[in-house]
């Protein structure tokens, strides 16, 4: 781990911009907004989902930053979600990086006859990452790792 005396103001800032961009995902998971979602990721993206981390092959895996509007807006199936983003690690290597970050995603649904359901999710993200030309880091590739989930009844 570096610490933060060592580092130039340029990976410092490297740094936060990849922070900002980790916080930018959850953000626009919980508005909805999968074209501001989509936006964070480079055209020729790779996403992939593994819905057990232990399992060897992805359950789902997506080519092109096109292709991930279907994974974004099927969170409009809830009535709310709420991604709190946890402690991250980030390897810097020029305008590459690579990085794990930690997540619990919560899910509401509000089933038809009013009662209600909280779907708990720890997830973890493997990324790679690209900065642009233009100096803006994206994501390159992503694997979203659910590590454990728990679904319980909530009341209002």
């Amino acid at each position: 781990m570096t610490s933060p005396a060592t580092l130039s103001p340029a990976d410092a800032a490297d740094r936060l911009a990849l922070r900002e961009l980790f916080d930018a995902y959850a953000h626009c998971a919980d508005r909805r907004d999968a074209k501001g979602q989509m936006a964070l990721f480079t055209e020729d993206t790779h996403f992939l989902v593994y819905m057990d981390a232990k399992a060897p092959e992805p359950t789902q895996e997506l080519h092109g930053r096109d292709s991930l509007a279907p994974v974004f807006d099927a969170l409009n199936a809830y009535a709310a979600t709420t991604h709190f983003n946890g402690q991250s690690t980030i390897t810097l290597t020029g305008d590459t990086a690579t990085g794990e970050s930690y997540c619990i995603a919560h899910h509401l649904t509000i089933n038809k006859d009013g009662t209600r359901t909280l779907m708990l999710a720890s997830i973890r993200y493997l990324d790679h990452f690209a900065k642009q030309p233009n100096g803006r880091w994206l994501f390159a590739e992503r694997r979203l790792m659910v590590d454990w989930t728990d679904t319980r009844p909530s009341v209002a």
